[in-house]
């Protein structure tokens, strides 16, 4: 009996392994079950075994690969920098390899929300968990960024939503375009986003007063 469990536990991996690179590759509407079970060299009485239904096994198999991509994404961007600032720019190095690596086909998650029509689809439940967890990381960044410029956590919160979009931003172009330096683009981008994000420093009022001078030269010229 025992046995027969883990048996029955290693097609449940086969048949997740499966689902994804399908679904990853292909999309959830052009991946039958047949298809799934094929790839996984199971019997179909496995994936009822474990699934009640296609949709709750790619709920399944996403879940599991927002823990996978969450710790590479967070440890390549851990190791890029030093600083919250490199870190933050070191995240578009860290996708631009994703995005120049064989059988990249974009984002699975916002792929797969873009196949599901209720908000209430567990599928697009697990795209935006995928996609608060995503925002929480780089919130965390922003906000270590932020306290070494004197930046608010106002100013944090706003650059972290920003800077998702960035990233979400350049998977879509790498995408289309099959263009890995979208990755470079967002990242000159981020580094402009940071800038204007960055307080400037207050003006004594020495040079208050000389540029109103100036102002005023300019004015009367």
């Amino acid at each position: 009996m025992e046995n027969d469990r883990s048996t029955s536990s290693d097609a449940r991996e086969r048949l997740l392994d499966a689902a994804e690179a399908l679904v990853y590759a292909g999309g959830i509407h052009a991946t039958g079950v047949d298809a799934i079970v094929r790839a996984a060299g199971a019997a179909r009485k496995s994936f009822y075994t474990w699934f009640e239904s296609k949709d709750a096994l790619v709920a399944a198999a996403l879940t599991r690969r927002d823990e996978r991509w969450m710790r590479w994404f967070t440890e390549g961007t851990e190791k890029r920098g030093r600083t919250p600032r490199t870190r933050l720019i070191g995240m578009f190095d860290v996708l631009r390899e994703w995005f120049a690596s064989e059988g990249f086909h974009g984002c699975a998650f916002l792929n797969a929300a873009g196949e599901t029509a209720s908000p209430d689809d567990p599928v697009r439940e697990v795209a935006r968990l995928h996609k608060a967890r995503l925002l929480a990381f780089i919130g965390e960044q922003c906000e270590a960024w932020a306290q070494t410029v004197g930046a608010d956590r106002r100013v944090a919160a706003r650059l972290a939503r920003q800077w998702l979009i960035l990233i979400d931003g350049a998977i879509g172009v790498a995408l289309v375009s099959g263009d890995a330096d979208a990755a470079l683009d967002a990242r000159a981008a981020g580094r402009q986003l940071l800038d204007a994000f960055a307080p400037r420093p207050a003006r004594s009022p020495r040079t208050r007063d000389a540029g109103a001078e100036q102002d005023a030269r300019k004015v009367v010229r």
